[in-house]
């Protein structure tokens, strides 16, 4: 999804000791060319404005044309899983997500998965891009050490003219390679929280067994 894409960014030689002198700008740079260069990463957010409403995605893809993803919405009770491989998304809708999107022709049959052209996707329908983007914005300044899941990290908060709501702050490993572990925005608009995980771990995405092909209808 965007807001999930837009958070949603080898070895190098910064540790956490005192010889690291690396700048915020540089400690991106670095976890951005690590984590473009991954085979298979495992990310998950939670995105919530105000009052509370939002959703939770995870997303496990090689960064290229295959991916699994399920996103749930809290406010309706609405959930998706998708496959996609290559042109082809097999998504699988519960009740709630098919009474929400109303518009769409979808099978109400729980276990029923259906076939269409990954052209079809919509904005804001829940449906994800196997890509990620991985790429610097806005102001870096280096923050403190830190600890995310135990593992030492580095924390560097962004700042941007384009957000003037909120602030960014990235978690990078501080420790073997730089990965990117953690992204964390708040703002007055909405609060988000994305992790990532399972860095080049083997990644096998195969088609569904039961399938509703509907890639043939006419809309």
């Amino acid at each position: 999804m965007a807001v999930l894409g837009c958070l949603l960014l080898t070895a190098c030689s910064g540790g956490g000791g005192g010889g690291d002198e690396r700048s915020g700008q540089e400690i991106l740079d670095e976890a951005n060319k690590t984590m473009a260069g991954l085979t298979s990463v495992t990310v998950e957010g939670t995105t919530t404005n105000p009052e509370g409403k939002g959703f939770t995605a995870r997303i496990t893809t090689d960064l290229h044309n295959k991916c699994t993803t399920k996103t749930t919405w809290n406010w309706n009770g609405a959930a998706l899983e998708q496959i996609r491989i290559g042109e082809t998304d097999y998504v699988r809708p519960n009740r709630a997500y098919i009474k929400w999107w109303s518009d769409k022709s979808m099978d109400g049959d729980q276990d029923r998965w259906i076939k269409t052209p990954a052209s079809k996707a919509e904005p804001g329908d829940g449906l994800a891009a196997c890509p990620r983007d991985f790429s610097s914005f806005g102001t870096a300044k280096r923050g403190e050490p830190t600890k995310v899941d135990g593992a030492p990290a580095v924390s560097v908060i962004v700042t941007d003219k384009s957000v003037r709501t909120g602030k960014y702050t990235f978690y990078v490993a501080a420790e073997g390679k730089p990965y990117l572990l953690k992204v964390v925005y708040k703002g007055s608009d909405f609060h988000t929280t994305t992790t990532y995980s399972a860095f080049d771990e083997p990644l096998d995405v195969q088609p569904p067994a039961k399938v509703l092909d509907t890639s043939a209808w006419s809309h």
